[in-house]
């Protein structure tokens, strides 16, 4: 009988990049991938275990899937990424349900793995955590047939003391141009028309492989040289090593999205330093100013951590001064999790967890004001609109613009054509509410 396998991905897109680099190799391998769990003979779990309520939700996954060995047709449970690298002889010790176990750097070994969980082995494959992507591997890409993400780097050298990126991912290593090229040109013969670059440090890109040259802007020209790709985002920027030729580059190729995904975790100079993120506020300020008189249509998005130890009221007030001034077009935030192994997990001052959330909230409904004043700028505005789905309810399509990345971002209703799904339509905004737009196809 022909095993069926369920890959179940939890956390970043990253991870979805793993989890359809293992679909692929099983699927060449002859089992049968398969959607519903309840048909499934072999499950990977792939985790994430980057803060409290991933592991949380990772854990609580494992053992819900572990139940289908006494309701359904499961034989062997599988469990690999962030939390297996990290937490391996934890999850084997306290966790019999658990099959075998394979490391973020060790995953194309996944049919190894399945087979010999099926033999009864208990496999265990946890070695070097930084994964070759340069590897020409089989993948199944999952997400809609016009979008997929591209890792073009792995790992992390930023030694930010609240992050467990480097404990589990390991030190940065960048891809080469050709084998992102190259991946990329076979997802546009697929039907990719946007790819999202992604790497835990995209503007650190290349330094490994150039001797400390920052190919980022290089990399961005070559893919947009693909044919058939429209759309090139850009995921993860670190402010630290955002060059004035990369604003060049976003600004002036037409393929480049004018989207820029930059993560700043505060305002107060006191906390980055703790935090120990390169620059201080004075530079974040003159970045944004840079990009944005260089970009005038550019989207921001960032992140922020609230509740960092030794956070004060007066830090509290001042970071949402700071958000108030800047007015970043997207903006998430997170409470601070107290990550094992980490700097600031040491660190004194502690914040307690209830002011941690009530600061996470204040700092959410005071953007929600912002995206709804920065959504107003576009009405009038003709956007280019990528098709995703028709809502038969509301006889809308509804897609996304250069300024909104997938699953993350807001959406732009269109109502006045029909249109299919995966292409681009030329729209003139109608409406802006909170995160989304509206808007009609110009004839």
């Amino acid at each position: 009988m022909t095993e069926k396998v369920k890959v179940v991905t939890l956390g970043c897109e990253k991870n979805l990049v793993d989890s359809e680099i293992m679909s692929g190799l099983i699927h060449g391998r002859g089992y049968q991938l398969v959607d519903n769990k309840e048909e499934a003979t072999v499950i990977i779990v792939n985790t994430c275990g980057f803060i409290d309520a991933a592991k949380e939700e990772s854990v609580n996954t494992i053992l819900d899937m572990a139940e289908l060995k006494q309701t359904a047709n499961l034989k062997a449970l599988i469990v690999s990424g962030c939390l297996t690298q990290r937490y391996k002889q934890q999850l084997m010790d306290e966790m019999p349900e658990i099959d075998g176990i394979v490391g973020t750097g060790d995953f194309d070994k996944i049919n190894h793995i399945v087979d010999e969980a099926l033999r009864g082995k208990k496999p265990v494959l946890i070695g070097n955590p930084v994964f070759n992507y340069d590897a020409d591997l089989p993948r199944l890409v999952t997400t809609p047939r016009y979008t997929a993400y591209v890792k073009i780097a792995e790992g992390c050298d930023n030694a930010c003391t609240f992050c467990s990126i480097p404990i589990m991912r390991g030190a940065f290593k960048s891809r080469s141009i050709e084998s992102i090229v190259a991946e990329v040109a076979n997802l546009a013969a697929q039907g990719v028309k946007e790819v999202s670059l992604i790497a835990q440090d995209s503007t650190n890109y290349g330094t490994d492989l150039f001797e400390g040259r920052f190919m980022l802007p290089t990399l961005l020209n070559k893919v947009s040289e693909v044919e058939g790709i429209e759309w090139v985002r850009l995921h993860y920027a670190y402010p630290g090593f955002f060059s004035d030729e990369l604003i060049d580059v976003i600004a002036n190729n037409p393929k480049v999205c004018k989207y820029i995904d930059m993560p700043l975790q505060h305002s107060e100079d006191s906390i980055l330093k703790r935090m120990r993120r390169p620059g201080r506020q004075k530079d974040t300020r003159e970045l944004v100013r840079k990009i944005r008189e260089a970009i005038p249509d550019v989207a921001l998005r960032t992140s922020l951590i609230v509740g960092f130890p030794g956070e004060t009221e007066e830090d509290f007030e001042n970071l949402k001064a700071f958000v108030r001034e800047m007015q970043f077009d997207r903006l998430g935030v997170f409470a601070y999790s107290q990550e094992d192994d980490t700097p600031a997990s040491r660190l004194p001052n502690q914040v307690p967890d209830e002011v941690k959330e009530y600061r996470a909230n204040v700092i959410m409904e005071i953007q929600r004001e912002i995206s709804n004043l920065r959504g107003g700028r576009r009405i009038g505005q003709e956007i280019d609109v990528l098709i995703e789905r028709y809502d038969g309810r509301s006889d809308v399509y509804v897609g996304r613009s250069q300024f909104d990345a997938p699953e993350i971002d807001g959406e732009v209703f269109v109502s006045n054509a029909k249109l299919n799904i995966g292409e681009l339509a030329r729209v003139r905004v109608t409406h802006s509410y909170e995160f989304d737009l509206s808007g009609e196809v110009i004839a």
